[in-house]
């Protein structure tokens, strides 16, 4: 039997030549030679343990932009484009030619190498493999050609054939041809040319290159080469793009000729599945949603997901309605062009995303099973039989080249996207993306005039968003992405992603008609922020790495654990800072001027944010958070001279990208820290005043420590606060000293303020009577007198009660005087450690001399004090604390035997003795208490009270007190008693200079109670006229002398206190001056 041969294709309606840019047209100058059958059908192979086909690649970042095929696997797609492809290349060599379908050719006649078309006689089924044009075109390395070589058939011993050649089925005995897979034992092996003893291996041609590469099994590959045979019966002219294979497949093909129905069923569906995924989903043209071949291409569709569709009969119902449905929805056609009338182009697969998914799994072919990122050497010839499918999938040059790019991006990206031969395919895809630039701005410039392909712009413009998509995800993480071995990557990606970003922001708009705002930037503008946007995305990555692999994150932070992070950290934020510079910014400089200072701005950013968050946290300073300041502020110094070096051939001198750097300002936060820190131990002793105010008793913390507990307490925190300012970790300044001296001295001003705050001594003073004179028919005079017998003893009974059982007399010294004591020794305990304070602050080796605080000790002497506010308020307070509790020592603990008894109603009956006993023992009992820097003091203010009682008995006594000329004798010997008291008091506490001085007051008031009442009249004239400035008033003038005013400052100059002695004096001519000169009145 004798098949009928193909015709060679007619010159006048074959595909035109098109070139690819780069890719040269390969096209053999010899002439085609024709095919005997035997390259026709499937050839056995000798194949090598080969790799699963990569024809869709399995990248989890890199997405194909055209979407998926719905029920269309990647399986489908290469069985679908090989039919296409064998198709349209049936008439080159290595497909069959005019007499390659005789089935005895003239291999017969003993002439092997004639039958088979061996490659070794005229090269013409083998490709050339001597040279690559598309590897030198687009750099890549060249690539052994495939070793894999074609095994004709022998005999085996018991005459059947060998194979990995299609079988004839034992129902073949009608002389039809049967593939049903591989052999079977005891089935004789069908082939079509016989075998014979000088056949041997021999190259492969190139459609076994194109079957092995795109994983065709023999099955597939002799059932479409039989289905070829049969359709173009008597239309050897047929063009290629006019064969709707699925339907010439599924009106060929019967169940018959696959090995069971499950196989026939899976082969059928995927035949109905590429007509509805070409004429209904993804149509060339649109079409009605109601068109009738529609609606009965799509439920037969339906239908035989089930079942199988009858195919047995070719003029069935079911057959005539599918192929006329497929007919009319394929013929029809709203584009034509010059070349192919409407009636002549049929639409089946070149539908837009199929036509594309189809074209990508053709190219994908052209790269080695094994090394899948390297080209094979037959490429050249493949890619030139791949054009013939151009006009059956609607590809072009332009569509072809972009096409080709997304391929070789796709291999470098599948490949690792590093270096070697990774980073040649990155190299050759931007070789076509230059090709793919041109393309576009002539799409763009036809957009306006409406020629441009609308299919291309579909096509452009997802596919360079994903490769956009992915290369900046890259170059945004540039760091963990591109290391120095493969930083060429980087080189060649860099150029890719600006030129598909420029198509899309140029190109792809005008295409689309966008109307684009104007603006003032220009591409160089663009490429420097897309640049300096990389760089502050990768720098912001790399620092977050590293920031996550020291467990620096805002649930941790721990200041102790964090601090020595930051350290850490600093230091590998330095490395990195050395890698940019020395490594990326040499290569990003291309684009940006500026590159090294802007990754220097970015990490010094990054590293403040984190160094804020920390500092946030930190309550003062610690010796932590002070060395991670500091490495912080050593950081910044190093980016900033980065930056200055960087920015030298900037027009502004950097000054702009400098401003963009926010300063640490470490030394202000090592300050304002170092004023927390101040706050935090002032505050630490707030607490204790607020504490002392709240439960301070004021009693003394024992027998040798007579000062109060808060005291002791605030003192402790005091000196722990200057043992942990020393330890600090920095230069101590004068000006620290200083500032921490001022916050302690504040605090101690605060408590003696607290301290200090015990009344007043006027509140325990009693009011002066009002001024009487005095008479001796007074009724209180003649009371007294009447009591006169029993007055006599009244001061014995009291001596003899206080002496009781010859036991001593007990002090009248209150609680409430011996608290106010306590007080007093506390404001000097803490004067004493003050002095202890100051001197350490004073005498440290670690403070650093400030010349201006030299200078301020310097002018005001080098005895100067840190405290000298505080040494203030110390004295004042110890002086008010002392006037206090003085005068409640008597005016109220001995009021009873002073100015409530002393010298009551007769001067010679109530003497002073009593008064004496008592004071002695409270002046005992305060020597006893009282502290001894405060004792001189302490006396002394009793003295003074005591003296001031005295006179107040003397001149505001009231009417229970009244004086003769003669009482001023045993009044001057009680007051001389009373002064030897205080002279023998702790031996000597009071010089005789103070007691004189402090004598002198009573001893004038005692002085004028021995003159005569004229005496006192006239020197009162005198004094009071002198005073009041009216000189001196004769007696017959007229004129009344003035009321002096009562000053409290009694001595005998006084004129008030002349005038109370006056009051004073049981005579009658002092009473008739008082009652003539100031109407006083009588006393009752």
């Amino acid at each position: 039997m004798t098949y009928t041969h193909f015709s060679q294709p007619n010159p006048e309606i074959s595909c035109p030549e098109v070139d690819v840019g780069p890719l040269t047209t390969l096209r053999e100058s010899s002439s085609l030679t024709p095919l005997a059958i035997d390259q026709i059908n499937p050839p056995d192979l000798d194949p090598p343990a080969l790799s699963p086909l990569p024809c869709t690649i399995k990248v989890s970042d890199l997405i194909l932009p055209f979407g998926k095929l719905q029920n269309i696997d990647s399986d489908d797609l290469r069985e679908t484009a090989y039919e296409i492809f064998f198709t349209s290349c049936r008439s080159s060599p290595g497909f069959g030619g005019r007499n390659a379908l005789a089935y005895y050719n003239a291999g017969v006649d003993g002439n092997p190498d004639s039958a088979c078309g061996s490659p070794m006689k005229g090269n013409s089924t083998a490709p050339s493999v001597s040279g690559s044009r598309v590897k030198r075109a687009l750099g890549l390395r060249m690539l052994r050609p495939l070793v894999v070589t074609r095994r004709t058939n022998s005999m085996d011993g018991g005459g059947n054939f060998s194979c990995f050649s299609p079988k004839i089925s034992p129902r073949a005995s009608d002389g039809n041809v049967n593939v049903n897979g591989l052999c079977s034992p005891g089935v004789t092996s069908f082939n079509t040319v016989p075998s014979s003893p000088m056949r041997g291996k021999r190259p492969l041609t190139t459609a076994e290159i194109m079957r092995q590469q795109l994983k065709i099994t023999e099955q597939c590959d002799s059932r479409l080469r039989k289905t070829l045979m049969r359709t173009l019966v008597g239309q050897m002219g047929r063009r290629p793009e006019t064969i709707i294979i699925p339907l010439e497949l599924l009106r060929h093909l019967k169940p018959s000729e696959f090995s069971d129905h499950h196989e026939y069923h899976i082969w059928q569906r995927r035949q109905l599945q590429i007509l509805e995924c070409g004429l209904i989903l993804h149509p060339f043209d649109p079409i009605d949603k109601n068109s009738d071949a529609a609606i009965r291409l799509s439920e037969l569709i339906r239908s035989a997901d089930q079942t199988p569709l009858d195919a047995t009969v070719v003029n069935s119902d079911t057959m005539r309605s599918l192929c006329n449905s497929v007919l009319s929805l394929s013929w029809r056609s709203t584009n034509t062009s010059d070349s192919y009338p409407a009636a002549e182009i049929c639409h089946w697969a070149d539908g837009y995303p199929l036509n594309v998914h189809i074209y990508l799994t053709l190219l994908r072919s052209i790269f080695d099973l094994r090394e899948q990122t390297a080209l094979i050497d037959e490429a050249d010839e493949i890619l030139e039989l791949i054009k013939k499918t151009w006009t059956t999938l609607g590809v072009n040059r332009p569509i072809h080249n972009l096409c080709f790019m997304w391929v070789l991006f796709e291999r470098f990206v599948d490949g690792g996207g590093g270096g070697g031969v990774e980073s040649e395919l990155l190299g050759a895809a931007l070789t076509m993306m230059n090709e793919v630039g041109g393309d576009a701005k002539k799409a763009a410039a036809a957009a306006s005039t409406e020629e441009m392909d609308p299919m291309y712009a579909r096509i452009l413009e997802p596919l360079m968003g994903a490769i956009k998509s992915w290369s900046e995800k890259r170059l945004g993480d540039y760091h963990k992405y591109f290391h120095k071995g493969i930083i060429s990557v980087m080189e060649n990606l860099l150029p890719l992603v600006f030129a598909a970003t420029r198509i899309l922001e140029e190109d792809v708009s005008a295409m689309a008609a966008i109307t684009r705002s104007e603006t003032t930037a220009t591409a160089g503008d663009l490429t420097d922020n897309r640049i300096d946007n990389y760089i502050r995305s990768s720098i912001r990555n790399a620092f977050a790495q590293i920031a996550e692999s020291e467990n620096l994150t805002s649930s941790t932070f721990q200041e102790q654990e964090v601090a020595e992070a930051l350290l850490q950290l600093a230091t590998e934020m330095e490395e990195l800072a050395m890698r940019e510079k020395e490594i990326y910014s040499p290569i990003l400089k291309k684009w940006h001027p500026i590159a090294a200072g802007s990754a220097a701005v970015t990490l010094h950013a990054c590293y403040g944010g984190m160094l804020k968050q920390y500092l946030e946290r930190v309550a003062s300073l610690t010796a932590d958070t002070l060395r991670a300041l500091q490495r912080a502020g050593k950081l910044e110094k190093l980016l900033v001279q980065m930056v200055v070096e960087d920015s030298v051939e900037c027009e502004d001198g950097g000054k702009a990208i400098v401003r963009e750097m926010l300063p640490y300002e470490v030394e202000t936060v090592i300050m304002g820290l170092f004023r927390d820190w101040i706050q935090d131990r002032v505050k630490r002793g707030k607490e204790c005043i607020n504490k002392a105010k709240e439960n301070e008793a004021w009693k003394p913390k024992s027998k040798h420590e007579p000062y109060s507990q808060s005291a002791v307490e605030l003192m402790k925190t005091a000196k722990e606060a200057v043992e942990d300012f020393f330890e600090l970790p920095i230069g101590i300044s004068d000006d620290l000293v200083r500032n921490f001296a001022d916050a302690l001295d504040n605090l101690f001003r605060d408590y003696i303020a607290f301290v200090a705050n015990c009344g007043s001594k006027q509140s325990y003073t009693p009011n002066l009577p009002p001024l009487t004179r005095c008479s001796r028919d007074s009724k209180f005079v003649k009371l007294w007198k009447k009591a006169a017998p029993c007055a006599v003893i009244v001061p014995n009974e009291l001596s003899l009660c206080r002496a009781e059982d010859g036991q001593p007399i007990r002090s009248s010294t209150s609680r409430g005087t011996q608290r106010l004591y306590i007080r007093l020794n506390t404001v000097q305990y803490i004067l004493s450690q003050i002095h202890s304070l100051d001197k350490s602050l004073s005498l440290s080796s670690r403070i650093i001399p400030s010349p201006r605080e030299t200078t301020r000790r310097r002018s005001i002497g080098s005895s100067s004090s840190y405290f000298e506010a505080a040494e203030l308020a110390i004295q004042a307070a110890s002086q008010h604390i002392s006037e206090v509790a003085a005068y409640r020592l008597i005016f109220l603990d001995s009021n009873s035997v002073l100015y409530d008894s002393l010298y009551m109603g007769d001067v010679a009956t109530s003497r002073i003795d009593p008064a004496l006993r008592i004071l002695k023992q409270n002046l005992t009992l305060l020597c006893a208490i009282v502290a001894e820097r405060a004792k001189q003091m302490a006396v002394r203010d009793a003295m003074r009270a005591s003296y001031e009682s005295f006179l107040m008995v003397l001149l505001a006594g009231g009417s229970a007190r009244i004086f003769s000329r003669q009482d001023h004798e045993m009044i001057g010997e009680d007051f001389d008693r009373l002064r030897k008291l205080f002279g023998e008091c702790g031996e000597g506490l009071i010089t005789g200079d103070v007691l004189e001085r402090e004598s002198e007051a009573v001893e004038g008031v005692v002085g004028l109670m021995g003159h005569t009442t004229e005496q006192l009249v006239e020197d009162f004239s005198i004094v009071a006229c002198e005073a009041s400035g009216i000189g001196v008033v004769g007696n017959g003038d007229g004129q009344k002398l003035p009321m002096p005013p009562t000053t409290g400052k009694w001595n005998r100059a006084d004129p008030n206190t002349i005038l109370r002695v006056l009051c004073h004096r049981n005579d009658r001519a002092a009473n008739q001056f008082l009652k003539r000169t100031f109407q006083l009145a009588r006393r009752r």
